[in-house]
């Protein structure tokens, strides 16, 4: 499947900023799951854009501005060609040892609650257990936006019983590794049947499991991956594969606003021609 993306995000300001810094994970890798046919990172205004890979392997630009500023746009756009392998992620690229997505962080934190939850799959097989996660996470979160926020933990969201994707990676990362089971944090897009426009990027979770290697779930909506999904960044959490992170310097009032676009590029064609 051709997915195109177009994903612009803008910080505005009532004073002139007089110095912004920022860490971009907006681009995706190709592997065998997902080829980038083209893929730009642009800003409206004079800034200097330093291409690196973080420790997970996600590819990474630092932004710096130079001179005060009342408002930037970053924009990122381009077009994946994605292939569905039933969740399996190919471990081309893959850095680090399973081992390290067993750590705690301050997100995914395990208290009683995600005991106890946790240990109803314990007995299960290993995939069986992810399976049956992810579906009991799906049923007991409920899809809602506004009611949590980024600082939101894993153990907050469960009791809370409602969350958005962020929230539902989250549950699904603490409650594997209170199994035993390495988990990460991913971010990324998915073309939704429903509507091109969104209006925040996507997350899921990916989970270790023997002989198969990393497999995706995606709890907020109750599947694995497939040739809809296109993987950008991972992390612990998502402080570690969050798209945009940064401070600004002398300004006051920031406003935040998020533009994103995901289409089937081939129907988008086929439209155009007809």
């Amino acid at each position: 499947m051709r997915i195109q993306i177009d994903h612009a995000t803008t910080y505005a300001y009532d004073r002139a900023a007089r110095f912004i810094i920022q860490t971009l994970r907006l681009t995706p890798r190709s592997s065998e799951a997902q080829q980038v046919r083209h893929w730009q990172v642009e800003t409206d205004v004079d800034a200097r854009l330093h291409r690196s890979e973080d420790a997970f392997g996600n590819v990474v630009h630092t932004l710096y501005t130079e001179q005060p500023t009342p408002s930037l746009t970053v924009r990122v756009s381009g077009e994946v060609l994605t292939s569905d392998t039933a969740g399996v992620v190919p471990p081309d690229q893959e850095t680090l040892s399973p081992l390290v997505f067993l750590r705690d962080t301050a997100l995914t934190r395990r208290d009683k609650l995600i005991s106890v939850f946790a240990s109803e799959f314990s007995a299960h097989p290993p995939l069986d257990r992810m399976h049956r996660l992810m579906a009991a996470i799906h049923g007991s979160v409920a899809f809602e936006v506004g009611v949590t926020t980024p600082t939101h933990t894993a153990a907050e969201v469960l009791a809370l019983g409602r969350g958005v994707c962020q929230d539902h990676a989250h549950v699904f990362i603490a409650c594997a590794r209170q199994m035993g089971v390495p988990a990460r944090y991913v971010s990324g897009h998915l073309l939704r049947q429903d509507t091109h426009d969104q209006e925040a990027a996507h997350a899921w979770a990916e989970a270790w499991v023997d002989d198969l290697g990393w497999v995706g779930f995606d709890p907020a909506n109750g599947v694995c991956p497939t040739d809809r999904y296109v993987r950008v960044a991972t992390g612990l959490d998502y402080l570690g594969a969050a798209p945009v992170r940064g401070a600004s310097y002398g300004g006051g009032g920031e406003r935040l606003a998020v533009r994103l676009t995901v289409r089937d590029a081939d129907m988008q064609q086929s439209q155009q021609q007809a």
